[in-house]
């Protein structure tokens, strides 16, 4: 699971915003202005299907940061209501 969720700087960092786009998730914010420092990205590929049906689906995570800052529910609080990205 991403750390972002729980980040104090999740609606304001580019690296999150990278996140949300190969997601094709909308954007906690247009404009983020946050750089983090050394972000860790794992990025998961699964294969489902066979021969010319094969579909590739890409998961990408943070699981670093040097500018990770805690704040539990950071995420839920800007998107109450939605389910938690996992």
């Amino acid at each position: 699971m991403c750390i972002c969720i729980n980040c104090h700087y999740v609606d304001i960092c580019t690296t999150y915003h990278a996140i949300e786009e190969q997601h094709q998730q909308a954007h906690l914010t247009a404009n983020p202005t946050f750089e983090a420092t050394s972000p860790s990205i794992n990025v998961n590929i699964r294969t489902t299907g066979v021969g010319e049906d094969v579909e590739i689906q890409m998961e990408w995570d943070v699981v670093g940061c040097l500018s990770f800052k805690q704040e539990s529910g950071k995420w839920i609080e800007l998107r109450p209501g939605e389910l938690v990205p996992t």
